[in-house]
């Protein structure tokens, strides 16, 4: 590999704007950070050049750790935003610069020079000054000198930003095409998702300092894992549909879909769906529809916008309208973006307040177990105090989902032990309850009612700089974790997995067995979660230990999973009556299947012929 990165982390001032990175970039390909600004990427890539340090982690360059040496020592090029050219130097000059300092021969540095201006196109401009280009071929001079000293590597830091379309256009297939002859690896910084599919061979995902998830660019369009992957990464429409095995259900009316998936899960359940504008048909009535019929609507917006229509469509009462999980204008109306291509608005035209009726050719299902949230709390008021959480609203926005209420009078009454899963309930996404004296009654009544997590959430509570995870049974391990990721693609907080082992005479024969497990948690987080993660190993009683953990900062959050729930008042009553920091539990009953969250599962790809 040219360039490995192993668990990366960098902190300014406290907060941690580069999360736990690992990434591993191959001999001469074209990798892409992308992501919106302020998401890390840019201090991730001066952190490969040197020009940074980090707090965690190591880099390797061809196979050598250059995690603590200068950047003049690590062989690597680098193109600035603003050019950053000598302003009283020549073309010529601006080029040879870091030859000169490596004290290479004239006659060397002008053939090298020559090669490097025939390269970026501009051949005969050896004298011109820097003020007598422009800014497209001043970007060219800043490529060719941090090509001039044969880099292993090159690094560009958004070198479009500061062009015209044209221009930007130009420039990205003369550095494509510059790359490929030099067979160089590179690594290109950028929010612009035109420039990311243009020049990718793969692309990374940066927000919030984490690295959310890798691939190919158009296995990310087709098949994101995540939320902001798929509304970053071009339009999309996001829906809370209900997946059983009749197939998915949006609102009142199902999609009649083959249920594809097999022995995931065994009860109906709530997914997020992902619905492409241009994987929309609309049509003049329902029976004119080619693709599966999803709902009535009203033309609300016709944008033109050169080859394709965009359209904003108002659903109708019922089917998939209270669902409808983005609104991008602020209103609580459910819509959905669509685009059409010119052929399709010249069989169907359209006029604003036109009904329609719609229909979906294409859906992929999200591999996320955190759909949305459900305060479950005794009275309305109660109900209200906690909604107006901010750590909660904060989760549901950057999540992009809704937050439900259900008042249940019964709620903390003591659990009857012959309670079946959802007895007298419908509960979807995960439960939200206040954090108060006999909480883990609450807890134990919404477990043994079909919820599968429970959020307790203290008053006040801060946004987590850092996410505890343990599990009590190895069977838990995978819903844990699956929820665990999904958890904190949307907070700026460390990932810990704390293993406890008991503590007792045969700490030596126990250790070898702890470490492993540290090792599977990880390796599993990695491969199947796309979570990055630390590990601790801890000897004691389990509370206890948690408890300690917790105490040592305020702004942390537990992520607890258990297989049985008996084990809460017996082992953790300590730790959730009236938790002082945000408790996520995580139920894994006995051997019941759960939906695992593969980065790229086949089987989460609906399509409609």
């Amino acid at each position: 590999m040219s360039i490995t990165l192993d668990q990366v982390t960098k902190r300014y001032q406290g907060a941690t704007v580069v999360n736990d990175v690992s990434l591993d970039i191959g001999d001469g390909e074209f990798f892409v950070l992308l992501g919106p600004s302020g998401g890390g990427k840019s201090t991730l890539l001066r952190a490969i050049a040197g020009l940074t340090g980090v707090d965690h982690g190591r880099i390797s360059l061809h196979g050598r750790d250059v995690t603590h040496l200068a950047a003049r020592e690590r062989g690597v090029g680098l193109v600035f935003q603003n050019y950053a050219l000598f302003r009283h130097m020549t073309v010529a000059d601006n080029i040879e610069f870091a030859l000169r300092v490596r004290h290479m021969r004239a006659a060397a540095r002008r053939a090298r020079r020559q090669e490097l201006l025939r390269l970026v196109s501009l051949e005969g401009m050896d004298d011109r000054l820097p003020a007598q280009l422009s800014g497209g071929q001043q970007q060219r001079v800043a490529v060719a000198r941090a090509l001039a000293h044969k880099p292993e590597v090159l690094l560009l830091d958004e070198p479009f930003g500061a062009l015209d379309a044209k221009i930007r256009e130009e420039l990205r297939r003369t550095i494509r095409q510059v790359q490929r002859e030099l067979g160089i690896t590179t690594v290109l910084v950028t929010h612009d998702q035109e420039e990311a599919f243009a020049l990718a061979d793969r692309i990374g995902i940066m927000n919030l300092g984490r690295l959310l998830e890798m691939g190919r660019p158009e296995d990310l369009y087709a098949r994101p894992a995540t939320r902001f992957v798929a509304t970053f990464l071009g339009a999309a429409n996001l829906l809370l549909a209900r997946q059983s095995a009749r197939g998915l259900s949006f609102g009142s009316e199902p999609v009649v879909v083959p249920h594809v998936e097999s022995g995931l899960h065994v009860r109906e359940h709530e997914v997020v769906a992902v619905l492409r504008p241009e994987e929309i048909e609309l049509a003049p009535s329902r029976e004119a529809l080619r693709a599966p019929y999803m709902a009535e609507g009203v033309v609300d917006e016709i944008l033109f916008s050169g080859a394709l229509e965009r359209l904003r469509v108002r659903l109708g009462d019922g089917a998939a309208g209270a669902h409808v999980v983005r609104s991008d204008n602020g209103s609580d109306e459910p819509f959905l973006e669509v685009t059409r291509t010119q052929h399709e608005q010249r069989v169907f035209p359209l006029v604003q307040g036109q009904e329609v009726a719609l229909g979906a050719r294409r859906l992929h299902v999200l591999p996320t177990p955190l759909s949305s949230f459900t305060i479950c709390a005794p009275s309305e008021e109660l109900a209200r105090q906690l909604g107006r959480e901010s750590l909660l609203n904060e989760l549901a926005m950057r999540m992009k989902t809704r937050i439900g209420v259900q008042v249940e009078p019964s709620l903390g009454a003591a659990p009857s032990l012959g309670a079946a899963s959802g007895d007298g309930l419908t509960l979807w996404g995960a439960a939200v309850i206040a954090s108060r004296p006999g909480a883990v009654r609450s807890v134990e009544w919404l477990l043994q009612r079909g919820a599968e997590e429970v959020l307790i959430l203290p008053e006040s509570a801060p946004s987590p700089q850092r996410v505890l995870i343990h599990w009590v049974e190895e069977s838990a391990r995978r819903a844990t974790l699956a929820v665990s990721a999904s958890l904190l693609r949307h907070v700026s907080a460390e990932a810990v997995y704390i293993g406890i082992l008991p503590q007792d005479g045969a700490l030596g024969a126990q250790r070898p067995l702890g470490m492993r497990a540290l090792l599977d948690a990880r390796s599993e987080a990695q491969a199947v979660h796309g979570l990055e993660m630390r590990t601790e190993l801890r000897f004691g009683d389990v509370a206890r230990e948690l408890a300690l953990r917790l105490a040592e900062s305020p702004a942390q959050l537990l992520i607890l999973g258990i297989t049985d729930v008996a084990e809460l008042d017996r082992r953790f009553a300590s730790l959730l009556d009236e938790p002082r920091w945000p408790l996520l539990v995580v139920y894994q009953p006995g051997e019941r299947l759960r939906a695992p969250e593969p980065a790229r599962a086949a089987a989460d790809l609906i399509r409609f012929a």
